[in-house]
């Protein structure tokens, strides 16, 4: 469960400049939400007003790692699924067809495009824009007389609209970055033929049924632009038809990506509905899966395919969908609800969890990941793991959902880092090195520098370029595992307004050349997992660390290896992408032999230089490494199904002698130990 910290102590530095300029610093839990921004849309009444909005999709260019991962992922998979995968074949597809009739079409083609045009938006990349407009002109192209558009596919005697949904969201985008007013009148029309579909005739297959949170979303974004009133009776039908996602102490349904796409979906309709309950039932949600199969490491939890009773060992998967959805569900509730618990979250995952999915050259990946694995290969792990066949393997043919779903973690993300504050101000929420061009206070264009390598160092540096002094408000959000920041504006320092927890508020008159330097003070601290055996992982600021483990790689063939239901064109070169197996080249089996009287003293913190290649998740080039002494212990092995077997209890008696070892963090650890046993 997310945890709510007050920390005292805090400690901001301000500048006077010599024109009487003056930058107050206050500590606040959040904004009001009791205005709209005045240059970004945000919610329309009768709709509750946002904490925080959303910029422009290109409002942000992202630098340092985060462009390195872009620009591995444009150079890998997802800029070239195009050529391999079936799905996005332009021969025999049913999104080229008027009449939605085509061999291939669901939801394979907008799970990419979302992310691949997104890309192509923020890395200005004039070949993947034009092939992003060429699938946006044939959707907008043929929408049908009714409104409906996109595959025409039935089940149980009903329209599946499940697949519309992930391309209203590529619509979405694309208009951010077009302004395109074929959108809105695309969307309008459709929205009239869901309104006017019966309810029994409405979201009755399991996606979408499940999803409905999704289409919900894309209603409130066109009411807030065109006030239309019918949107929001759609939106109250969306909600009645969707499955319910407000019981007590139960889910729905517990397949991991639903879980971590669909708990926000009473939060959502909170907006509308101004319940307490809704709000409070997202909430539960979250709580309750994390209760019962996320007392692991990572920010995910035990997830496989579907989430089983008795199976919340660390060694449980989540799909890499589920990351993606998980990530893009926090951005959401942190909109929604304005606690930066959701931004904490989205960082537990994105950094710990989301890069070891893939290879390090982004191009390919596998479908499930887990914080205790030490095998990733084409075997069939069932039924330790919920999924029959070669789910651990990394292979850029494979994993259907994933293989196009992943697209969208990371830009949205970047597209997260900052947002509107409701009193004309801007909000950092994800420290990222970028340049975020926007208007603030008066509707002043300004832009700030971000220069940073957190999360692997604690200082953020910004520098406001602005061409008239102007004034605004400034958030730093502070994350719950930082005690006491530091802030200084051109170097000078006073003490903080207030003791709350969640953001620091930077108000005054900002001029061009303005500097302002973050430090966040990351220290090292021991999380231990009662629910698992009395296991602990070891943190450094958002940071989780893992055994470092040699990896193995072997190569295979990515037709022979890939899982049934994956399909390829028949021009694919599997040797120009290979899928690989990971082996351990070194005993994985540890726990953690920790000082009795002060655990903390028995681990050691090494900094490194930076990658030259800009890219910190790979095990050979982590910047920040840790050392730990540890036991050997032998009756912890690879189990029946080819996988790490459950924890031993801890503290754990070995008679092995003590050894030191070498933890890197989790995120760059394709094969890790994470949540260690403690021995003695």
């Amino acid at each position: 469960m997310l945890k709510k910290c007050i920390a005292g102590g805090l400690m901001v530095a301000a500048a006077v400049s010599a024109s009487a300029q003056k930058i107050q610093a206050t500590a606040v839990t959040t904004t009001i939400n009791n205005l709209n921004n005045k240059y970004y849309t945000g919610n329309r009444a009768p709709l509750l007003k946002n904490y925080f909005t959303r910029l422009p999709v290109t409002a942000f260019r992202p630098g340092g790692w985060l462009l390195r991962q872009l620009e591995l992922q444009r150079e890998g998979l997802t800029g070239h699924l195009g050529e391999i995968s079936i799905w996005l074949s332009k021969s025999d597809n049913a999104w080229l067809n008027k009449e939605g009739k085509g061999k291939w079409g669901w939801e394979e083609l907008p799970y990419w495009l979302k992310g691949y045009g997104d890309i192509a938006y923020v890395l200005n990349d004039k070949k993947m824009i034009a092939e992003t407009k060429f699938w946006i002109d044939k959707v907008l192209e043929n929408q049908r007389p009714d409104g409906d558009f996109g595959p025409d596919v039935v089940k149980n005697g009903s329209r599946d609209l499940w697949t519309n949904m992930p391309m209203l969201w590529c619509l979405q985008s694309y208009y951010s970055y077009s302004g395109d007013q074929r959108v809105i009148d695309f969307m309008t029309k459709y929205f009239r033929f869901e309104a006017a579909l019966p309810d029994d005739k409405f979201l009755e297959d399991y996606w979408e049924k499940s999803r409905g949170g999704d289409n919900l979303l894309s209603v409130y974004w066109l009411y807030n632009i065109t006030g239309d009133t019918f949107l929001l009776d759609l939106a109250t039908k969306i909600d009645r038809n969707t499955a319910d996602w407000r019981q007590e102490n139960n889910l729905p349904n517990w397949h991991n990506v639903n879980i971590a796409q669909c708990f926000r979906e009473p939060a959502t309709y909170y907006l509308q509905s101004a319940k307490e309950s809704d709000r409070q039932a997202s909430y539960r949600n979250f709580a309750l899966v994390k209760e019962k199969f996320g007392q692991v490491p990572g920010g995910m939890w035990g997830g496989d395919e579907n989430s089983r009773t008795g199976y919340s060992d660390p060694r449980q998967a989540i799909e890499t969908c589920g990351m993606v959805e998980q990530m893009t569900s926090d951005q959401y509730m942190l909109q929604f609800t304005g606690d930066t618990r959701w931004a904490d979250h989205c960082e537990d995952v994105a950094f710990n969890s989301f890069p070891a999915a893939f290879m390090p050259d982004y191009k390919s990946l596998r479908y499930l990941t887990a914080p205790n694995m030490v095998q990733s290969d084409q075997a069939n792990h069932a039924p330790g793991i919920d999924n029959n066949g070669p789910f651990l393997m990394m292979n850029p043919f494979s994993s259907r959902c994933c293989q196009h779903n992943h697209a969208a973690g990371w830009v949205y993300y970047a597209e997260s880092a900052w947002m509107a504050t409701p009193d004309n101000g801007l909000a950092v929420q994800l420290y990222t090195e970028g340049n975020l061009k926007a208007k603030a206070g008066g509707g002043t264009p300004i832009e700030i520098i971000t220069k940073t390598h957190y999360p692997f160092d604690n200082t953020i540096q910004f520098q406001v370029i602005c061409g008239e002094q102007v004034d605004f408000p400034l958030y730093l959000r502070i994350p719950d595992w930082c005690a006491h920041p530091v802030v200084k504006v051109n170097g000078r320092t006073l003490s903080v307004t207030g003791d709350d927890k969640g953001y620091l508020k930077l108000k005054g008159s900002w001029k061009n050349g303005d500097k302002v330097t973050l430090q966040l003070p990351m220290a090292v601290r021991l999380q231990e997992w009662k629910a698992n055996k009395n296991s602990v992982s070891v943190n450094y600021g958002p940071l989780s660390f893992s055994l470092k483990i040699d990896e193995n790689y072997k190569q295979r063939d990515s037709k022979e290896t890939a899982i049934g239901d994956s399909r390829w064109q028949e021009s694919a070169d599997a040797t120009k992408w290979p899928s690989w197996e990971i082996f351990p080249g070194n005993a994985w089996n540890y726990g953690l032999y920790l000082d009795k009287y002060d655990a903390l003293r028995s681990v050691s913190v090494v900094k490194k230089e930076w990658p030259k290649d800009n890219n910190p998740f790979r095990n050979d080039a982590a910047p920040i490494v840790m050392t730990v002494k540890g036991k050997l212990i032998p009756g912890w092995k690879i189990d029946q199904y080819g996988l790490c077997d459950t924890l031993p209890q801890s503290p754990v008696v070995s008679k092995e002698p003590v050894t030191e070892l070498t933890l890197v963090p989790m995120g760059g650890a394709r094969l890790r130990i994470a949540a260690f046993p403690v021995a003695e």
